[in-house]
């Protein structure tokens, strides 16, 4: 990457999504949601790896470009940048059961590089990102309504 192209870079993110052996109901519906937003220009996909973990703890990985049938994914595979080194798959793979297979997906969030870049140019550095996991804000939710429930 040129320095101008790093200057318009938006913030990268990645999440993995583990399915439990015999858990896993492939419809393509993930796939034809990714390239969408792709398509949107919401996100920029910057890598995505598949990972398989034996009952005995072995694990395969695999590139985006290593799937025969990449189907609505095709148009996207092109552009990856495989990013993940192999501690990374070491440490993404310990997280995960035995018998399971992960999806790993890093994406750079282009609605937000305009302000990234903004921000950057102004003399501006990231300190501080992070998730709220979804359970954690239904839970928040539900105890303001119950706050409000026995307040009435």
């Amino acid at each position: 990457m040129t320095d101008t192209s790093l200057d318009r870079l938006g913030p990268v993110d990645y999440i993995v999504v583990e399915f439990p052996a015999g858990a896993s109901n492939f419809t393509g519906e993930m796939a034809k949601e990714l390239v969408a937003l792709v398509d949107s220009g919401t996100i920029r996909v910057i890598d995505v790896l598949i990972l398989t973990k034996d009952e005995d703890g072995s694990v395969e990985a695999m590139e985006l470009s290593d799937v025969p049938d990449l189907g609505p994914l095709q148009q996207i595979e092109t552009e990856l940048a495989e990013l993940l080194a192999a501690d990374d798959v070491a440490d993404l793979a310990a997280a995960m059961d035995p018998g399971s297979t992960a999806g790993v997906l890093i994406w750079e969030n282009l609605w937000a590089a305009p302000f990234a870049s903004a921000a950057r140019r102004s003399g501006g550095q990231l300190i501080a990102d992070g998730r709220i996991p979804i359970q954690a804000i239904i839970a928040s939710i539900e105890a303001d309504e119950d706050t409000t429930t026995e307040g009435e």
